[in-house]
Formats: C-alpha cells, sequence, structure tokens
C-alpha cells in the first residue's frame, strides 16, 4: 500500500478531476494505455475492481494496493501529462492550480524518498541490446512489486554484462571463463591506472568492492532464484541491491567523465589539423 494520508488523496483527486468517477480527459482505453505505458499495470484487470468499476476508483484502487515506489511514478507521470495538457491548450495555469502542483509533486517526492532501492533508475533498458533491455525491465518490475529477493540472479546477470560492455569500449582484455569480480578489479584497475579516481579513500572504497563483488558471486549461486536455492531474505537482498546500484551510478559518473574529455580531445585535435600551415 502506497503511504498517502487523507488530505494527500483529497489532493491529488483534486488536480485530477476525480469527484464523479473520471480521471482528467482520459477514456477508459487512453487511461489504460497511459498506466501501462508507464507502470506496466492493467487497469481493468480485476485486481483493482474493489471500489467499483469507474476510472477514479480503479485509480484509487492502485493507490490502495501498490507500494510507493509504483504509485510515485504513476502519479509524476500523470501530473506531468496534467501541465502538458494546459500548455497544448493554451490554458493559464493560475496561482491556485500551481500551488495544488506544487503539492502534489511534494507528495509525488516523499513516496520516491521511501523506496527501497535508492538508485534504481540506473538500471537502464538498451536500444541497441534487446537482452539487456529485457533484463533492465524485469528487474525493475520485481522492485516494482516489492520483491528484490528474486531478481538478484538477474542483478549479478546485469552487472556481468555492464561491466563487460565498459570492458569492451575501454579494450580491456576479458575472457567469457573470468567471474564477475575478476572483470570488475580489471576495470577498476584500468580508471584508477588512468587518473579518473581522484581521492585515495574512493579508490579504496572501490578496491573493496572488488571483494563485496566476489561475494555477490556466491549469492547468486546459493541464495538466489539462479539454481534451487532458498533465496535470501528480504532486508539483505535490499541491501545488496542498493549498494550494486549506488556503484553502478558511481561509475556512470566516471565514464561521463571521460566521455567529456574524449570529446575535448578530439574538439583540440581537429583545431589544431585545421590551423592554416
Amino acid at each position: 500500500m502506497a503511504e498517502l494520508n487523507r488530505i494527500e488523496k483529497l489532493k491529488l483527486e483534486k488536480i485530477f478531476e476525480m469527484d464523479n468517477g473520471y480521471v482528467l480527459d482520459f477514456s477508459n482505453r487512453t487511461l489504460n494505455n497511459f498506466i501501462f505505458e508507464t507502470n506496466n499495470i492493467e487497469l481493468y484487470d480485476d485486481k483493482y475492481s474493489d471500489n467499483g468499476d469507474s476510472k477514479a476508483n480503479r485509480l484509487r484502487t492502485i493507490w490502495q494496493k501498490e507500494n510507493n515506489y509504483l504509485v510515485g511514478k504513476l502519479t509524476n507521470q500523470m501530473l506531468l501529462y496534467w501541465k502538458d495538457k494546459k500548455k497544448m491548450s493554451y490554458n493559464q495555469i493560475s496561482e491556485r492550480e500551481q500551488i495544488l502542483f506544487d503539492e502534489c509533486l511534494k507528495i509525488v517526492n516523499k513516496l520516491e524518498e521511501n523506496n527501497i532501492v535508492t538508485e534504481i533508475e540506473v538500471i537502464r533498458e538498451d536500444d541497441n541490446d534487446k537482452d539487456f533491455s529485457l533484463l533492465a525491465k524485469s528487474i525493475k518490475e520485481s522492485i516494482e512489486k516489492n520483491e528484490p529477493e528474486v531478481a538478484l540472479d538477474r542483478l549479478h546477470t546485469y552487472l556481468m554484462k555492464f561491466i563487460r560492455k565498459l570492458c569492451k569500449n575501454h579494450e580491456i582484455e576479458i575472457t567469457k571463463e573470468e567471474s564477475l569480480n575478476a572483470i570488475f578489479g580489471k576495470y577498476v584497475k584500468f580508471i584508477v591506472a588512468n587518473g579518473k579516481v581522484e581521492s585515495e579513500m574512493s579508490q579504496k572504497i572501490l578496491k573493496y568492492s572488488i571483494n563485496i563483488i566476489e561475494a555477490f558471486n556466491d549469492v547468486r549461486n546459493n541464495r538466489s532464484l539462479a539454481h534451487d536455492n532458498q533465496i535470501l531474505n528480504y532486508s539483505e537482498s535490499v541491501l545488496i541491491f542498493n549498494n550494486v546500484t549506488n556503484s553502478i551510478k558511481f561509475i556512470e559518473s566516471i565514464e561521463n567523465k571521460i566521455k567529456v574529455e574524449n570529446v575535448v580531445v578530439e574538439v583540440e585535435k581537429s583545431d589544431w589539423e585545421n590551423l592554416p600551415f
């Protein structure tokens, strides 16, 4: 259940115009499509019929039955839709409407602060790799359902693919037989040797992460659904997820820094080659 109090629900119902069973200007079909596209939820599933069959009542049932992450994500997309509709119809947003909109954004922020995995958005799909995209989508769906323990094996596979891609991009030699911690160790060695990590403490954290990744191999093999195992408990699964996603976020910041540096080098090289002599 999403953690929404009575006042917060009233504010959301007000901005989404839910008084008479409707939701903004959505029809049954367009609202179902919108919610499916943003949250992979079928609005007209029997699961959401407890409070009645109107669009507003089905949305209220989603608030009752789904977790903070999913409701926060859906509410945020609906607020953006509300604002875009105002702009496209050239309707001025009144001061009262803006105040209500800002209050509803605060509700979204509160819900998102309670996500079980703080950096889940770093698990991204890749338009050029269908398998990678399906993997990322599956992991995020498990988090949305508040079931991190059932996705540990897929998280391990995702991290393996993610690090392998980075090694390939940087021409770091690896083999198919090498374990996740082995290829991660080679990547860490590369970025440290090339001065991409400034502080000694960050270097030590990354190097210690190699040991953590090695332990992840054991969790994947013996405490996940990769095999016929007794899966790890919920709390420790959340801990592992947060550790991995935070590591990916830091690595992405390093990769973005490398990309910027490479662009600068290419521009300087081009300017030099175009000098008139």
